[in-house]
């Protein structure tokens, strides 16, 4: 898988923050850079910042976003508050977060009213002391009525919101609290989880008030291209996040054909219902799925359920195991590699029925003329290897890349026009609101090699999309 991205800065401050495992002694070194997900450096590599930094130095900069989630986990790692949040920006921020412009935030901070949201006192600051700096660095030294607070104390932001919110209610706006919390300059990535926990069952504890909260916040943000939707519930209560609702992905799929066996042969029974059939070959030689997709994506239990009814299968048991053979039917003889990522998703995660289902052979494009018909105007990519369907409107795509996408001559000669065509396609799909990710059939070409591969990059994708798994 390619990632291109500069983590310059990423590895810079992490360095920083691992160059304090000195104070460990040599034997509790190992079992530190383990928990950090950081290679292991033997003792007779040098002194302990030398163990430290050789261990760094081998760390690639595709596993750094990992290595910095192991840092903020460990509680033994000590991470000043002002580095902590550094840390998270830059983490966050390689999510691609819609953006939310500052008029944005401004105007809904001045029609939401504080006091709602801040009726339950500690939990509205526990809140707070996640995404800011309310206490410890960066306080000010301002004095109330004369006297420092006990004192000698310098007063904390955490004093003042405790005495101008909750104490003297009215003495802020909202908007006076975005300004000294820093709200407004915030990253875009902070500022979505703020307004994610701000609406959420911790802080709000009324359905109603969370409801005509997020139809406020709406208001203001609908207009630059994003909303707070709901993805599912968290005891009961409705749960919310910030998506995008210019991407294409953010529209409801009508008709998923996949695990096609062949090219399949397609008519409209009505193009002003988009209600499509099969017709030709056997009839189960490629699937459609045409059932309405939920906010929460594509799971195994949606697709199970919708094998089990159109092919009338009594038993559960039978209906899965059933799906996994065709499904696996559908992958190519010649790719090995698309058939152990298949295999070892599965065997990964059971799969659990709240799991994403992974879709094999998706048609993204049909046309019923062939290319050489069809000419330059031929779409660039038919099909995808895999599909999948996720929490509010994401799609990933992945790809199993053989010689074949940058050869010719049966892999004896670099093709740069198929590479180059492989490359716009990509774009073409990230335009669209797809997320790509390759791997190299050489990563995959053993199941022992594709199950360590998967088991760490399912986790870290599921992360990065936001799926409970």
């Amino acid at each position: 898988m390619g990632d291109s991205r500069d983590r310059s800065a990423l590895r810079a401050l992490v360095g920083e923050v691992v160059a304090g495992l000195s104070g460990l002694t040599q034997a509790t070194l190992s079992p530190a850079f383990e928990q950090l997900g950081m290679p292991l450096a033997p003792e007779d590599a040098g002194s302990k910042r030398e163990r430290i930094e050789l261990s760094f130095r081998q760390v690639p900069d595709a596993e750094l976003p990992r290595v910095t989630r192991r840092v903020l986990e460990q509680s033994d790692v000590y991470v000043s508050p002002s580095i902590r949040y550094r840390l998270e920006d830059m983490l966050w921020e390689e999510d691609s977060p819609p953006e939310m412009p500052k008029k944005a935030r401004r105007e809904l901070a001045r029609a939401l009213d504080l006091s709602e949201l801040a009726q339950h006192h500690e939990r509205f600051l526990g809140l707070l002391e996640r995404y800011w700096m309310i206490e410890g660095e960066g306080i000010s030294f301002e004095e109330l009525n004369g006297l420092l607070v006990n004192g000698m104390r310098p007063v904390t932001l955490k004093d003042r919101i405790k005495r101008h919110v909750f104490r003297n209610p009215g003495d802020w706006s909202l908007e006076v609290l975005f300004e000294n919390l820093g709200a407004f300059e915030a990253g875009n990535a902070r500022f979505a989880r703020f307004m994610e926990g701000l609406v959420s069952a911790d802080v709000l504890l009324d359905e109603h008030l969370q409801q005509t909260t997020v139809s406020t916040i709406n208001g203001h943000l609908r207009a630059h291209g994003i909303e707070l939707r709901q993805t599912g519930t968290d005891g009961g209560y409705p749960l919310f996040a910030v998506v995008s609702t210019r991407l294409h992905g953010n529209q409801r799929p009508k008709n998923i054909i996949f695990a096609s066996l062949a090219k399949p042969d397609i008519r409209f029974r009505s193009s002003v219902d988009n209600d499509i059939e099969i017709v030709g070959g056997h009839p189960d030689s490629t699937l459609v799925y045409d059932r309405e997709i939920s906010n929460a994506g594509l799971r195994w239990r949606d697709l199970h359920a919708w094998w089990q009814d159109t092919r009338k299968i009594s038993s559960d048991t039978n209906a899965r195991g059933d799906l996994y053979q065709r499904l696996l039917k559908s992958l190519p003889r010649n790719s090995e590699g698309q058939k152990n990522l298949f295999i070892a998703y599965h065997q990964i995660l059971g799969p659990s029925p709240e799991d994403p289902a992974l879709l094999p052979e998706v048609w993204l494009h049909w046309d019923h003329m062939t290319v050489q018909e069809r000419g330059p105007e031929a779409l660039l990519r038919s099909r995808m290897d895999f599909l999948l369907l996720l929490p509010h409107g994401q799609r990933v795509v992945l790809e199993v890349d053989g010689s074949q996408h940058f050869t010719r001559d049966r892999g004896r000669t670099p093709d740069t026009a198929k590479y180059a065509e492989m490359v716009a396609a990509d774009r073409d799909l990230k335009l669209r609101g797809y997320e790509v990710f390759r791997f190299g059939h050489d990563e995959l070409k053993l199941l022992d090699d594709a199950q360590a591969l998967l088991r760490h990059f399912l986790p870290d994708m599921f992360r990065r999309f936001r799926v409970s798994s």
